[in-house]
């Protein structure tokens, strides 16, 4: 995904609520929240975790969505 598809699926979970509110219950700052739902940064390791246990969803679903995860490889697929 690229972080313009990234920031619009955080955006849609936020919904109604406000970015602090976010930024409080994650321990992440206001702005770093910002830069993610704006594409202008994509989340570390710890944050993705953090956003996705607030939203209910997993790493892959809020993340990697849409993306192949097979490795091409078709000699391993007899």
């Amino acid at each position: 995904m690229t972080p313009e598809e990234i920031g619009k699926r955080l955006r849609s979970l936020r919904g109604d609520r406000m970015v602090a509110e976010v930024a409080e219950a994650t321990g992440l700052g206001v702005s770093a929240i910002s830069n993610y739902e704006n594409g202008i940064r994509i989340p570390r390791d710890s944050a993705k975790i953090a956003l996705a246990r607030y939203y209910g969803v997993t790493i892959d679903e809020l993340f990697f969505a849409g993306e192949s995860t097979d490795s091409g490889d078709a000699a391993a697929d007899p």
